[in-house]
């Protein structure tokens, strides 16, 4: 990126979050590039709903996989056509699936039985048949997730034992267009066996589901998970040796099924390498001998790095942008919450910090804002920005105190 973060936080301010669009693409170009050719990747925007961050994978080959109405707008302002979108997600509104239908995405992903009697319903109201995609919850978990999916009880998906018990199920349906599997095993995989041998599982299942079901297979997704290195000890996920087992395993099953869809989700993959939090520091200060760093920013804006998800608090990557000296010692990184869990990064080795000096969060840029509670004592969401060939865009303006109360109805109460 030329540009320097100490620049980008002079000009848009702090905190903001900022995008290195040059990291965005080549994580897209890596899994375009080791991927079987017959696998289609798309985009999960729940990790980084950003329009512009989308708009920019999209424009280098990713489709959309969206889990709400706000979503599927965003695919479709950002460009995405209709046929490269699956929606999917426990508890669907009939808002959410009347949208599906009316926009023609490519499949709903159905999460439970009686889900799919509101599609019919829903579908033979306005004449249509939808294309439907089971997610099964699969009888066993994967093994190497930070974050297992399935293989228990689970709100997502139905599980395997139940959907092999539904003979001919797929010719139920009048409106219903049974015609494909999804299984989500688990997240945050960072061994390439466990990916495949959950792509092995997923493709042996969807020919199981589809013999018993007598549904067709016009897609399979095989879900995704690849996870990034956030802490110490963590390697990066081997694509090379991801591929030169697992496409083979496409290979065979393309073959007997040549028309089939092969869709692979991924979200953290493709934005968290990409993404910085920047903070600025206001107040540096010592309590029984720890040293304290408040910034303006804070865990309402990266709720990630106190360790959601993860079995254990470790400390996301955080240096002091535009420094070459060395660490000094240890510091606890805050925000201005009034809460002690509103801490960054715990023992962080950084230089002598001082009042305006500027932090930066790495691996920022997968469920930063979007998994935070930017409303928490109504600070409102930061600004984001997208560096792209060499220049900024501002790509979300950062909440006003005029943009919180603009919602809030007030009444009079005292004249009453």
């Amino acid at each position: 990126m030329a540009l320097s973060y100490r620049d980008l936080a002079r000009e848009y301010g702090t905190p903001s979050y900022v995008y290195d669009g040059a990291r965005l693409t080549e994580a897209m170009r890596r899994l375009r590039t080791w991927m079987h050719a017959g696998v289609e990747v798309f985009y999960s925007l729940k990790a980084n709903p950003n329009v512009s961050v989308f708009g920019l994978l999209r424009a280098h080959g990713a489709r959309a996989e969206v889990c709400s109405l706000g979503e599927l707008r965003t695919a479709l302002m950002a460009g995405a056509v209709p046929d490269d979108i699956v929606f999917l997600g426990p508890g669907k509104g009939d808002e959410d699936l009347v949208a599906c239908l009316e926009t023609g995405v490519y499949a709903i992903v159905c999460e439970a039985f009686d889900e799919l009697d509101r599609i019919e319903y829903l579908a033979g109201e306005r004449g249509l048949r939808q294309r439907v995609l089971l997610r099964i919850n699969p009888a066993t978990a994967a093994a190497g997730a930070r974050l297992a999916m399935g293989g228990k009880p689970r709100q997502f998906g139905i599980d395997e034992a139940a959907v092999l018990a539904e003979k001919d199920l797929a010719h139920r349906y009048r409106n219903v267009d049974l015609a494909g599997v999804q299984v989500y095993a688990g997240t945050r995989i960072l061994d390439w066996r466990t990916v495949v041998a959950n792509t092995r599982y997923t493709l042996d299942l969807a020919e199981r589901v589809a013999t018993v079901t007598g549904m067709r297979l016009d897609a399979v997704d095989i879900g995704g998970g690849f996870g990034v290195p956030y802490f110490s000890g963590e390697d990066e996920l081997d694509l090379a040796a991801l591929a030169e087992e697992m496409n083979p395993l496409i290979d065979v099953f393309l073959d007997r099924h040549s028309g089939t869809r092969i869709i692979l989700e991924s979200g953290r993959y493709l934005t968290a390498d990409s993404g910085v939090y920047l903070v600025a520091v206001r107040s540096v200060k010592e309590s029984l001998g720890k040293r304290f760093a408040v910034t303006d920013g804070g865990t309402h804006h990266h709720l990630a790095a106190v360790g959601l998800g993860s079995p254990l608090r470790r400390n996301f990557p955080i240096s002091l942008v535009g420094s070459d000296d060395e660490p000094s010692g240890e510091w606890n990184v805050t925000g201005l919450l009034c809460t002690p869990d509103d801490t960054l990064g715990k023992g962080v080795a950084l230089p002598d910090l001082k009042p305006g000096d500027v932090l930066g969060v790495h691996q920022s840029g997968a469920y930063g804002l979007t998994a935070s509670p930017g409303l928490f004592l109504s600070h409102g969401f930061p600004a984001e920005v997208l560096v792209h060939d060499g220049r900024s865009y501002l790509i979300r303006a950062r909440d006003e105190q005029d943009d919180l109360l603009r919602k809030q109805l007030h009444y009079d109460f005292d004249r009453r």
